[in-house]
């Protein structure tokens, strides 16, 4: 959500984007944007409750995640539209990782919501998604900051947003966020079994201590890759936002969070002018 606040001030301030590239939520903001359709999923946000997005959770019976993607994916191509990358008008690349291999994919063709599916897999929450020989999970397990597939398009300022810069609370407990995390997932399983028929059935309560350090594992793993990708490749202006600045169910703050995107980069610019 603050991608697309970013996105709000760079277009009232007049710069013009010409490429785009992304993995995890940052695909999804600015493969829809590439679109033409970012007005129509930010309103489509603000309007979402938390109880809507664990309806949006469809219980996968593998072992390879919690859920299997496709509902949410779905309910986002009737509202958008699904359209191929390569009739976009602004390039746009889309990374993901190979598990397999353990090498980044990039995506710049083929149908763009199976492109984001792929780059959304959070690895134990969505089921990985099979792509001829590959099979994919979230980028940012590689690099979750991609700059370089933008670096042979013809521009002249390349803008980061980094999602994994250090937490707000480092040294505060946690539990209480964590329990609220595992509380909405169990949530989600639940309304599922009963849909299913199986009110009277009293599973135990799950267990998902293991899911939140798993989480956290990776939060930390994706901040320390992504200083080096910028190391290795430095942006002109690089945003940056504490990976604990929000939980993954709160939609509930859409307009606080993309108000923070448009301010920060007001303040970023600012500064370096």
């Amino acid at each position: 959500m603050v991608h697309i606040g970013i996105i709000k001030w760079l277009e009232e301030h007049n710069y013009e984007i010409k490429s785009i590239s992304g993995c995890s939520i940052g695909s999804l903001i600015g493969g829809v944007y590439a679109a033409g359709k970012l007005d129509k999923l930010e309103e489509w946000m603000k309007s979402i409750t938390n109880y809507d997005i664990i309806n949006q959770l469809d219980l996968s019976w593998s072992s390879n995640g919690l859920f299997k993607g496709e509902k949410i994916i779905n309910t986002l191509v009737d509202l958008l539209e699904d359209v191929k990358i390569e009739d976009l008008d602004i390039p746009f690349t889309a990374v993901a990782a190979d598990i397999l291999s353990g090498r980044e994919v990039w995506i710049n063709k083929g149908s763009l919501f199976d492109a984001i599916r792929a780059s959304i897999s959070l690895p134990l929450f969505f089921d990985p998604v099979h792509r001829g020989d590959d099979v994919l999970i979230d980028g940012g397990v590689l690099n979750p900051v991609p700059i370089a597939p933008t670096l042979n398009d013809d521009t002249d300022l390349t803008i980061a947003v980094d999602l994994g810069a250090d937490p707000i609370n480092e040294n505060q407990n946690k539990e209480d966020e964590n329990e609220e995390e595992a509380s909405a997932i169990e949530l989600g399983i639940k309304k599922i079994v009963e849909t299913l028929g199986w009110k009277d059935s009293k599973p135990k309560k799950l267990n998902l201590g293991m899911y939140n350090v798993a989480i956290k594992a990776f939060d930390a793993m994706q901040s320390t890759i992504a200083r080096q990708k910028s190391a290795a490749y430095p942006p002109d202006v690089e945003i940056l936002f504490a990976r604990d600045l929000c939980g993954t169910f709160e939609f509930d703050r859409a307009d606080e969070l993309i108000e923070l995107g448009y301010n920060e980069i007001d303040r970023v610019i600012s500064n370096k002018n």
